[in-house]
């Protein structure tokens, strides 16, 4: 396998601010829905960042970039730690595209996991504060 020209593949020329939350969020493993939930924001509002409609204000820019991993530079303008551009499937081997392919599975599969502890979490919380 060949090594990807990378450099400035999220870059202002090249991407936008929607496309590097959209990809960031897709490396993270989560969906929108398990973002906006996260960040406390409407779907819709996720939405129109990843469209390129609004922007986010800057605590919730700050809570994003911890989410996803990525630093805000990175989401703001291409620059510092984000992720890595996209890998061309079509030339891996068949073994490791079914290796990519499961670790996406499981990274989804431990997001869905940790949204759910966090509901328990909550549920437990008001139980114990109703007694």
């Amino acid at each position: 396998m060949e090594p990807q020209d990378t450099e400035g593949w999220y870059g202002p020329e090249t991407a936008t601010f929607g496309d590097r939350v959209a990809a960031a969020r897709d490396q993270s493993g989560m969906s929108q829905k398990q973002l906006s939930k996260r960040l406390g924001i409407k779907l819709k509002t996720l939405e129109e960042w990843e469209q390129d409609l609004s922007e986010p204000r800057a605590n919730k820019l700050s809570m994003m970039a911890g989410l996803l991993n990525v630093s805000i530079m990175w989401l703001l303008n291409g620059q510092g730690d984000g992720v890595d551009a996209p890998i061309d499937d079509t030339q891996l081997s068949p073994d490791i595209n079914e290796l990519l392919t499961e670790i996406r599975d499981l990274k989804a599969q431990i997001t869905g996991a940790a949204d759910r502890l966090g509901r328990l979490e909550k549920q437990l919380r008001l139980k114990l504060k109703g007694d």
